[in-house]
């Protein structure tokens, strides 16, 4: 960790969203976990889960992932939780600041329709972040192992965004766990090991001809 990377202990208010949407099924998921954790366990879990963050205008961090986990621990009531500081732009203001933010890809200005907007859309607390059930599925889908984590950031997007116009909307109705139906998660992976989705990061299909993809270096 770098002289300027050191946790900070803050308020769970104090947190300013660096996008715009979440999947509200992965937030439920989260929170069916965080209900089944007993109090010492709860207490380990937010030790381990650090929200990395940049420090912007007004003193407010800005998170730059862990999301849906702000969101979840926010509908659970949970006053502070560990920032781990990668940077300090509290001088920059306005436009500058989000330019630094998204040229350093810590920033992620779509809306629920995958549609770009202005910076001032993004919301200014993790409370008001917007439901994108195609970001959930997108979520899922990896976890299921329809393609692999990829390091960089807001990839799970570009795979909401590839789900957007061949999924119906009406397939994604979570329950009460926050898990989606067993026939639509089936069928967004094999979805997401077609060729279609070749291009897109994390992809462990199958070529155009059929034979197994070759690593990426």
């Amino acid at each position: 960790m770098s002289a300027q990377q050191h946790l900070i202990q803050v308020s769970l208010s104090a947190l300013h969203p660096t996008q715009m949407t979440v999947g509200a099924a992965e937030v439920a998921s989260k929170r069916t976990q965080w209900a089944s954790l007993k109090r010492t366990e709860r207490e380990r879990t937010l030790s381990a889960h650090w929200f990395p963050a940049v420090r912007g205008p007004r003193e407010r961090y800005y998170i730059v992932d862990h999301h849906h986990l702000g969101l979840a621990l926010n509908e659970e009531s949970v006053e502070s939780v560990w920032v781990m500081l990668l940077d300090d732009l509290s001088e920059t203001v306005g436009e500058q600041f989000w330019r630094l933010m998204e040229f350093h890809r810590w920033a992620h200005p779509y809306d629920e329709r995958g549609r770009r907007r202005e910076y001032d859309a993004i919301p200014d607390s993790v409370a008001k972040l917007r439901d994108d059930p195609y970001r959930s599925l997108a979520g899922f889908v990896r976890k299921a192992g329809g393609y692999a984590k990829d390091a960089a950031p807001f990839t799970e997007f570009l795979w909401a965004d590839f789900f957007r116009p061949r999924f119906a909307r009406k397939k994604l109705v979570a329950g009460k766990t926050g898990m989606l139906p067993d026939d639509a998660l089936r069928e967004a992976l094999a979805m997401a090991r077609s060729p279609a989705a070749r291009y897109l990061p994390g992809w462990s299909g199958a070529n155009a001809s059929g034979a197994p993809a070759r690593a990426t270096k």
